[in-house]
Parts: structure tokens; sequence; C-alpha cells
């Protein structure tokens, strides 16, 4: 009877599998409309559409860092119909707020990776600092008055500053914002010195001389900025933190339904006019191998930062 029911069970998830999807499938953007998360997720889902034979209707479920649409997601079927998108701070938020009331760990599951995106350190460009080094020995001269912004505890633009801290031996001071986007409006203004922000956003500004970028934080320059060298090259040998985008699901959602959801990404992410279009926004358009890795990469990411903020101290909301 054992053996009878467990053929059923495999029977009825292959059909389930072959036939998915029956009806459109939802994506879950657990912020704002109009940031890179929501674009790039809307642009994924409209070619993921293309390749299902159904729509994939974005929803944007913003609120708590987040919070609000993840744990929408996490109690969904796990039958991939509702599917959500992420970004690097999915995997560090729990670490440093006690009220997330998820882990990205064991109540989701990886669909693929979608894309990357390098930060830039930005001062302001009357700042007297041309190079990663010259800002150093400002902040090594005035410990705890070179300020730097952020949107927040486990947000980008913080970790990154506390991996500079900690591999240059400073100490900086930490202002919180809403948002990177009244952050870069203070930095422009000379209201706080510095910040990491994704090149996708501060490119514009750098070329047009309201900021000065002096170094990425890939371990190869970026397309957009050619002439700004990487932190590797200035010293900070190793240095590499990217931000990235990528499509979880409920954790129990079947591998084939995984599978097929994978494959059209994959497809989407691999067209050359595709990646040509996002690439010259600083955005690396990339699917990863399968959803295994994803899920294998976004443990790696929770538990490197989990270490970090017990390392550095990291206050936990």
């Amino acid at each position: 009877m054992r053996l009878f029911l467990l053929l059923c069970t495999l029977i009825s998830t292959a059909a389930f599998a072959q036939s998915f999807p029956s009806k459109p499938v939802r994506l879950v953007v657990p912020l704002v409309p109009g940031g890179n998360q929501d674009i790039v997720a809307r642009a994924i889902a409209e070619e993921m559409s293309k390749g299902l034979g159904q729509q994939v209707i974005v929803e944007n479920r913003p609120g708590q860092s987040a919070i609000v649409g993840t744990q929408f997601v996490k109690g969904a079927a796990a039958d991939g119909y509702t599917l959500l998108s992420v970004a690097v701070t999915f995997s560090r938020v729990p670490a440093v707020v006690k009220a997330a009331g998820y882990d990205p760990r064991s109540d989701f599951t990886g669909v693929s990776l979608v894309c990357r995106i390098p930060q830039v350190l930005v001062v302001n460009a009357g700042n007297p600092a041309k190079s990663v080094q010259e800002l150093i020995a400002q902040a090594k001269s005035e410990p705890g008055r070179i300020s730097y912004g952020s949107s927040g505890n486990g947000s980008t633009g913080h970790v990154a500053a506390e991996l500079f801290m900690r591999m240059t031996g400073t100490k900086l001071l930490h202002i919180t914002y809403k948002g990177n986007a009244q952050t870069l409006i203070d930095v422009m203004g000379g209201q706080i010195t510095m910040m990491f922000d994704q090149v996708s956003t501060s490119a514009g500004q750098i070329k047009a001389g309201k900021l000065r970028g002096l170094g990425v934080t890939t371990l190869t320059r970026s397309a957009v900025l050619p002439d700004v060298p990487t932190l590797d090259e200035q010293g900070l040998k190793g240095f590499e933190d990217v931000t990235w985008n990528g499509i979880v699901a409920p954790a129990g959602t079947p591998r084939d339904v995984l599978a097929r959801l994978h494959g059209e990404i994959a497809r989407a992410t691999g067209q050359p006019e595709f990646r040509k279009k996002y690439l010259e926004r600083g955005i690396e358009i990339v699917a990863s191998d399968s959803p295994e890795a994803f899920s294998t990469y976004i443990r790696s990411e929770a538990d490197a930062f989990v270490k970090l903020v017990k390392d550095a101290g990291i206050a936990v909301e």
C-alpha cells in the first residue's frame, strides 16, 4: 500500500509539472515600483511569459524593508504560481531585524539569479580625495568624523562600508536614510562625505561631475565606468561586494516546476540584445546554473552576513 501511495504521489507530481503553468504566474516585488529591482523583474517577467505561454504578472507589495511582500510569498502555496523577486538584502535582513519573520535558507528555494550590479564608492565632487588611499588617509586623520550614508542596517551600502572599515582599519560615521535617493542627494550636497551606491544610479552623476567615483566594488572594472579603478586595484586586495537580484519560490515547490521556471529565465537572460540593453546601465544580466546553485548562493550570502554581524558588532533591531 505504501508503495502504491508513493507511486500515486510521483505520478501526480509529474502530471502537475508537465501541465505547469495552466494559469498566470504572480511575481511579487516587495518594493515600490520604479527601482532597479522592479524594472529588471518586469523585463524578466515579460520574457518569461513568452516561453511559458501564460502571463507572469508583477505585483508590488512594499513595506518594512521588503518584509511585507516576502512574508506574503512565504505563506503562499508551493506550486510555482507565486514567486518572489529578491535582492541581496533578502539574505541579510533576518540577521539584523528580529521581526523579519523568515529564513532565506529554509523558507524559500531558489529559482534563479537574474542580475549582478556593481557598487561604486562615491564622494562629493569638491572632496579633496582623488583616490581611495587619499580617502583612507582622511578617515584615519579624523576617526569617526568622516560620514557615509546608507538606507539602513543590512543594506548594500551599509555592508560595503563595514567591509571597507574592516579592511582599512578606519572608523566612519553611519548616517541612515529611508532610501538611496536622498542619500545620493546629500552626498552631492556635501551633507555627508561618501556612500556606496549602485553603478547604475551613480554613473550619470559621476559623468556629469556632480560626484567623484573613487572605486568600484567588483574585481574587474565596470563597463559603464571604465576609468574608475576597482578597490582591489587600489590596495584593498580581494574587496568584492556586489548587489544582485533573483527569483525565489516558497520552500517545497516541485523540482520540475523550478526547472521549468529556471529554463525560461536562462533563455531570457541569454539573449544578447537583452543583456546589452542592461549592461549599458551597469546591470549584468545573468542566470544561475540551476535552481540548486541559486539556493546554495543565497545560503552562502546569508551565512557570510551572519558572521559579519557578529564580527563587526552590527546592532540587531
